[in-house]
């Protein structure tokens, strides 16, 4: 019988992970691979599906906010925002790469959207990165490269 209450676990765990929301998909992923109760085909899906949708949001959540920047509330500071700006001009979107990384992955699929990369492209990029970081994780838990 499936546990579905496992993979919508997971699949909010990523997904929030890929916010600014402090939460670790990897422990929550490994601690599955490792009861041996599940496909590990599915957990990779499950995780990288609600990761991706999480960037996603993040992308969109960019399109948007930086018509709110002379705002009070917004978030981010005018020099901390033009900075980013320069910094992802300078490495464009191939940066996106590195949106696996802790404290700084989310951050950049957010300035990825206020500089407006292709839906597409970022998709196909930030996708990719989280995807991979996932099997390496798979990996080092299964010892398949020992």
């Amino acid at each position: 019988m499936v546990d579905f209450s496992v993979y919508l676990g997971l699949f909010m765990a990523a997904l929030l992970a890929a916010t600014i929301v402090p939460m670790q998909s990897e422990a929550v992923l490994v601690g599955l691979l490792l009861t041996g109760a599940y496909p590990p085909a599915w957990l990779l899906a499950v995780a990288s599906i609600g990761n991706i949708l999480g960037a996603v949001l993040n992308w969109w959540l960019g399109c948007f906010i930086e018509r709110f920047r002379h705002r009070s509330w917004f978030p981010v500071s005018e020099p901390r925002l033009a900075q980013a700006q320069c910094w992802y001009q300078r490495y464009g979107k191939w940066s996106l790469l590195l949106c696996w990384v802790p404290v700084i992955g989310d951050p950049l699929t957010v300035v990825a959207g206020v500089m407006r990369e292709s839906f597409w492209m970022f998709l196909l990029i930030a996708g990719s990165a989280k995807i991979l970081r996932y099997l390496a994780l798979m990996a080092a838990t299964f010892g398949w490269w020992a």
